[in-house]
């Protein structure tokens, strides 16, 4: 056993002395409290299909340090100066190629946790400022995609081929998610739980309608940058996108359900523009980099194939903000527009539905109803189904079963102008194109087109 020696000396302070040791003693007690070790109170896990998210949540900012093992596979984070108040071992990683977690406590306060893998992964870690209720996030992302058995080919026929009319791919967007609850109501009820509960009903009802295939940009409770779920929108081919919200607002009396669509002029009101700004923020929360914020503001016109898009988005927000008129109060009149960087770069129609106010206390218990979100949820699907039986693409089972088209030939004379045909037999000019596979709007005299015509 190691003799420990203490000695007490004793000094006779008087003056100037007395009043530099006193500072000292201030000065060496502030240190004590700014080495105060960074509290691990947590950690919580959330994951998607192929990627996962690990959050600890901290008393305050920490440094850390994340790397990888092989031999066997383990992946380890040391956090310096910290301390961990609870256990995290009995953490449950469900399907995630994690088997388990270890700590130690090493040298210099540094907290190990060592993460057993079933397999090499991808990830990595950043930290997030503290929240509302005080706490410091440490994110590890983690990245281990599969990849996929190549499927079998099926043979079949040309004439089958053209006989088969393809489904409409409705993507539906639940908004925020994991690290980023949306807004918070009555109750502490987030907004993500009851969006994701209202997209999931609007997808059981696109499933059982045939000539609909509904595919969830969100399938579970994990954070997803705005730009990576347009990407996903277009990555399934989408014929629509539906992004789903609850609104809030400063002053609770504020009420009412609204349908919103990009706009690249500035918002149609303040009320828009203060929701966009909002829901923009979202990509701060899940910790992405906006460093490249500049050009995906900047692509916007290129991409989105413009007037006929926007268009389309606001024949479909009509569409919808007429259903939900019906189930409950609408918040104004007409479809809004607004920068929402969601909606930003899709060359499909976009929407954005802002169900209801959780910060409305009378409609923050509506929202957090299952049979409100169900009439929510048919309002919706009411809307998005009323425009396609009138615009539903011509290769579409939908189209075929409630647009029976019949085509009049019309023969191009002189000074005739696409744009002035379109108009004289009332069919929108991109609609004209595509029926006759035109690539430019060059018309010959003599020249013969085929009118699409709704009986």
């Amino acid at each position: 056993m190691k003799s420990i020696y203490v000695t007490r000396v004793f000094v006779d302070l008087k003056g100037p002395a007395l009043k530099l040791f006193s500072l000292l003693a201030m000065l060496s007690l502030g240190m004590v409290a700014f080495s105060e070790p960074a509290k691990i109170q947590g950690l919580r896990v959330s994951s998607k299909p192929d990627s996962a998210r690990l959050v600890f949540d901290l008393s305050k900012a920490a440094d850390h340090r994340l790397f990888m093992l092989s031999d066997p596979n383990r992946m380890v984070l040391d956090v310096e100066g910290a301390a961990l108040l609870k256990d995290i071992t009995a953490t449950n990683f469900n399907h995630l190629p994690i088997k388990k977690c270890r700590t130690a406590k090493k040298e210099n306060n540094v907290i190990r946790v060592v993460f057993d893998l079933n397999s090499p992964l991808k990830a990595k870690s950043f930290l997030l400022p503290k929240n509302d209720q005080g706490i410091s996030r440490l994110v590890i992302d983690l990245d281990y995609k599969k990849k996929l058995a190549p499927q079998k080919k099926v043979a079949a026929s040309i004439e089958a081929v053209q006989n088969v009319k393809r489904d409409l791919i409705i993507a539906i967007d639940a908004g925020h998610g994991g690290e980023d609850p949306g807004a918070v109501g009555v109750n502490r009820m987030h907004e993500k739980k009851v969006v994701y509960a209202i997209s999931k009903k609007l997808a059981n009802y696109f499933k059982a309608r045939k000539g609909y295939k509904p595919v969830m940009v969100r399938s579970g409770d994990y954070f997803i940058p705005l730009a990576a779920r347009r990407n996903i929108a277009k990555e399934k081919d989408a014929d629509v996108f539906i992004s789903i919200h609850a609104d809030s607002f400063t002053k609770k009396r504020a009420h009412g359900a609204s349908v919103y669509t990009l706009s690249t002029k500035g918002a149609s009101s303040a009320s828009a523009k203060f929701l966009a700004e909002r829901e923009n923020k979202a990509d701060l929360v899940g910790g992405v980099s906006l460093a490249d914020k500049d050009d995906i503001l900047s692509s916007v016109l290129v991409d989105l194939s413009m007037t006929y898009k926007m268009e389309s988005s606001v024949d479909v927000a009509e569409e919808v903000l007429v259903e939900l008129g019906k189930v409950t109060s609408l918040h104004g009149s007409r479809v809004e527009n607004a920068g929402f960087a969601v909606l930003k770069s899709l060359d499909i129609p976009s929407i954005l539905v802002e169900t209801g106010f959780m910060s409305n206390p009378r409609e923050a218990k509506n929202l957090s109803s299952s049979r409100f979100q169900s009439k929510i949820a048919q309002a919706i699907f009411n809307g998005v189904d009323n425009y396609f039986k009138k615009k539903a693409p011509e290769d579409t089972y939908i189209a075929s079963r409630f647009r029976h088209n019949r085509a009049v030939i019309y023969v191009v004379e002189r000074g005739d102008t696409l744009s002035q045909i379109a108009m004289r037999y009332d069919v929108h000019l991109n609609r004209l194109m595509e029926f006759n596979r035109l690539q430019t709007k060059s018309l010959a005299i003599g020249q013969t087109l085929q009118i699409p015509i709704n009986n």
